[in-house]
């Protein structure tokens, strides 16, 4: 009784490791999740998840296949001039937020090898956004990228250094 009770419990114990195997043996991308959940579960993207949510762009990081986002943490925008974030979050101004977000984002991936070979690349905002290598660091629009090719299910996140600002027309 007590050895068939054992069986029981290495029978359960394979079977759980086999799962954990085949889960660990997935390709890194199939594992992943898709950019905007990546950034919904880590703090430091917080405030970006706010204003995707208020310019109601998520999606664009959801299902709209693959993109590339240069990905602004809290602390960029703290350095914006104070109240600028604020203006941009009120609903009169959701166009030009959309904008701003936009900007950062472009179609297709683009890690950080392919980045600094294509030296440019298209923001959905309708900008090229120059890339270059400064050091032996990658810059977008002059901006320090400060953590490069962070892999989703849909695309990739560069996380910056400063919110990029969209000149005028």
């Amino acid at each position: 009784m007590k050895l068939l009770k054992n069986t029981k419990y290495v029978i359960a114990l394979t079977c759980t490791l086999l799962s954990l195997s085949a889960v660990a043996n997935q390709p890194e991308e199939k594992k992943s999740q898709d950019i905007a959940t990546v950034l919904q579960e880590q703090e430091r993207f917080s405030t970006l998840v706010k204003a995707l949510k208020v310019a109601g762009i998520t999606d664009i990081l959801r299902d709209s296949g693959d993109v590339t986002i240069f990905a602004p943490n809290n602390t960029a925008f703290e350095q914006m001039p104070e109240g600028q974030l604020e203006k941009l979050l009120q609903p009169e101004n959701k166009e030009r937020l959309i904008k701003v977000l936009s900007y950062h984002i472009t179609e297709g991936r683009v890690d950080a090898e392919q980045a600094a070979a294509d030296k440019y690349a298209d923001s959905l905002e309708g900008t090229n956004l120059q890339l270059l290598v400064k050091g032996s660091r990658l810059t977008v629009e002059k901006t320090l990228i400060v953590e490069e090719n962070i892999r989703a299910s849909n695309g990739i996140v560069h996380v910056i250094e400063k919110v990029l600002m969209p000149k005028s027309k």
